[in-house]
């Protein structure tokens, strides 16, 4: 009988698959676990947050680190394991090392970010500041974690699932959607679509179209409840 493996367990199991290398082979074994999620914050490709979970008896702490699966179908599987490793680098300043303010990336940060073979910038690019609030990186050609992650790659290492919605395709239409309204006759049912407070009539019956309370020009998204 064939064993079926949840997605769920593929996606995270793989990731900690590589967190354990990188922990390895960049920090000496030296970064306690942590809680890997996936996260859509906007405007970002992942975040770390130290002690943000705690075990429900209150007898343990643990920090997380988050990666924006909105990107990983978009970004190489390189570009997207350094982020893990960007974020690994506040993991351990948080633990060993003198973190700034939140949010604020500081030299020593920098400074531990070259050591791994990741370059800090502003602009994700060569020339960009290197510390800051809001701070990128690019990967040294040759550096440690370029070595590191031909090695997890060379071992057949992939992440077993990419996004297919894409996220800016989906809010195009929802706010494409959201400026239509539709517009209905209260007696032959005819329909009309047209913007917001628009004053339709209907040419049969000669009364004012009504606008319903539920647009369908989109189909419906399950919500959370």
């Amino acid at each position: 009988m064939t064993t079926v493996i949840s997605p769920t367990k593929r996606t995270y199991d793989r990731l900690s698959e590589a967190y354990g290398h990188f922990n390895r082979t960049l920090f000496s074994d030296t970064l306690p676990t942590c809680l890997i999620t996936m996260q859509r914050r906007s405007g970002t490709f992942g975040y770390f947050a130290g002690d943000r979970f705690g075990s429900a008896d209150g007898q343990e702490k643990t920090d997380e680190i988050a990666l924006n699966p909105s990107h990983f179908r978009t970004r190489t599987i390189e570009d997207v394991l350094s982020t893990l490793v960007h974020e690994m680098a506040h993991l351990w300043q948080h633990h060993h090392g003198k973190p700034s303010r939140p949010g604020y990336h500081n030299a020593q940060w920098a400074g531990r970010m070259r050591k791994l073979g990741l370059i800090p910038s502003s602009t994700s690019q060569p020339g960009g500041k290197e510390t800051g609030q809001k701070m990128g990186h690019y990967i040294a050609e040759k550096g440690a974690f370029a070595a590191a992650v031909a090695t997890l790659l060379t071992e057949g290492y992939a992440l077993p699932y990419v996004e297919l919605w894409d996220e800016n395709d989906e809010s195009k239409r929802k706010k494409k959607a959201s400026s239509k309204t539709k517009y209905t006759c209260p007696d032959c049912g005819a329909n009309a679509w047209a913007k917001p407070e628009t004053r339709l009539l209907c040419g049969e019956c000669a009364v004012n179209l009504q606008p319903t309370e539920e647009p369908d020009s989109v189909p419906a998204v399950e919500k959370e409840k």
